[in-house]
């Protein structure tokens, strides 16, 4: 069997969203942004809100290197979820847009990137990673950049949120 780059690719962002979904599992939106306290001792981790916040502003950066049409990111998210922001904990709901807002934006960006990745031309990903420093130097093809994208920085993440999970008493997921 031949898979084209953009499917492999697809096939774990595919594993990754699935997972994403099981994690979300039994959390309420009153805790999606709390840091958790096992034994009533907080936990500076990030929590759901961030996770899935940080994460959410990926899938629009993979259509848009990819040269289609992205979601607009919503007002806000950069400021809070980027890559240099410091997740806090919201007992207020004041600093993260509510968990249904984060969420349907993951979803739809990472969905959309998904299906663009699955109709990309294998010359494509072969293209140099348009970033500059130590990105492309890691990632020297838009195909390495894309695979790290849909797999080891979202699973990464993911992995924070079941670890959130298990220390806000939601277990495994």
């Amino acid at each position: 069997m031949t898979r084209s780059l953009g499917n492999i690719i697809a096939d774990s962002l595919q594993l990754s969203l699935n997972y994403g979904e099981r994690l979300l599992k039994d959390v309420k939106p009153s805790q999606f942004a709390r840091f958790a306290a096992p034994g009533g001792q907080i936990v500076e981790s990030n929590h759901g809100a961030f996770i899935y916040g940080h994460l959410s502003l990926y899938g629009p950066r993979i259509l848009t290197q990819l040269g289609h049409a992205a979601p607009v990111v919503p007002a806000g998210f950069e400021a809070v979820f980027s890559k240099d922001a410091k997740c806090a904990d919201d007992p207020t709901g004041t600093i993260y847009p509510a968990m249904g807002v984060v969420t349907q934006f993951f979803f739809d960006g990472y969905k959309a990137a998904a299906a663009v990745l699955r109709e990309t031309p294998d010359a494509a990903l072969q293209q140099p990673n348009p970033m500059e420093g130590r990105m492309a130097e890691l990632f020297p093809t838009l195909g390495s950049l894309q695979a790290f994208y849909c797999g080891g920085h979202l699973m990464m993440h993911l992995g924070q949120m079941s670890a959130w999970r298990r220390m806000a008493g939601l277990g495994a997921a």
